[in-house]
C-alpha cells in the first residue's frame, strides 16, 4: 500500500512538472526534491526517465478521458457528441486541475526530431485520439449532420490547428479571448462543412 500510495505521489507531482515544463523540465533530481524522496528511491518506483516519462504520459491520456472523453460521450450521437468533445478539449489540462498546458501537446513540439520510445508513445496517443475524432466526424456525416462530401481527414487536420492556436493563444499569450476565439473557428469549419444549423 505504501509504495502505491509514494508512487502515485511521484505520478501527481511529475505530471504537474510535465505540464507547467515540458519534458526537458523532468529531472529525476528536481522531481526526487518536490517529492521529499531520494534518487535512490524514485528509481526503485520507475528504473529510468524513460520509464518514468512514460508513465506520465500514459497518466496525462487517462485523465484526458476522464474529463474530456467520457462527458462528450453522454452527448447525443453525431454532431452533438462532436461539439461537445472538441468543446472539452479545448483547455482541458486547466479543468482537470493541472498548473501548465496539455503535456502530450507540448511533446509534440519537443520529441519532433528525435526518435525512441517516449517520442513512439506520444505519436501513437495522437494517433488514438485523432482516430476518436475521426469517428465521431463520420457518424455526423453518416447520420446527414453534415455534408457527405466532406473530406473527414481535413476536417481533422483543422481541428488540430484550432486546438494548437487556442493553447498557444491561452497558454503562451495569455489572451482572454482564446476561448471565444476557438469557438467561433469550431463553428466556422462546421459551417463550411455543412453543418446542421439547428445544431450549432
Amino acid at each position: 500500500m505504501k509504495a502505491s500510495a509514494t508512487r502515485a505521489k511521484v505520478i501527481e507531482e511529475g505530471l504537474q512538472t510535465l505540464s507547467e515544463g515540458g519534458l526537458a523540465s523532468l529531472t529525476i533530481g528536481r522531481l526526487a526534491e518536490a517529492t521529499g524522496m531520494s534518487k535512490s528511491g524514485l528509481f526503485a518506483h520507475f528504473r529510468s526517465r524513460e520509464l518514468l516519462e512514460l508513465a506520465l504520459l500514459d497518466e496525462a491520456a487517462r485523465i484526458a478521458r476522464t474529463h474530456v472523453v467520457a462527458p462528450a460521450m453522454e452527448a447525443t450521437e453525431g454532431l452533438p457528441r462532436l461539439i461537445a468533445l472538441v468543446g472539452l478539449w479545448f483547455g482541458w489540462s486547466a479543468r482537470a486541475g493541472l498548473r501548465g498546458g496539455c503535456p502530450i501537446a507540448a511533446a509534440l513540439f519537443e520529441l519532433d526530431d528525435v526518435s525512441g520510445e517516449v517520442r513512439d508513445r506520444v505519436a501513437a496517443l495522437d494517433a488514438e485520439w485523432r482516430e476518436l475524432l475521426r469517428a465521431q466526424v463520420q457518424r455526423a456525416v453518416d447520420l446527414g449532420h453534415l455534408d457527405t462530401s466532406v473530406e473527414v481527414d481535413q476536417i481533422i487536420w483543422e481541428l488540430g490547428g484550432i486546438y494548437l492556436a487556442h493553447h498557444s493563444t491561452m497558454r503562451f499569450h495569455r489572451d482572454p479571448q482564446a476561448d471565444r476565439r476557438a469557438q467561433n473557428a469550431l463553428v466556422t469549419l462546421l459551417r463550411r462543412s455543412g453543418a446542421d444549423p439547428a445544431y450549432l
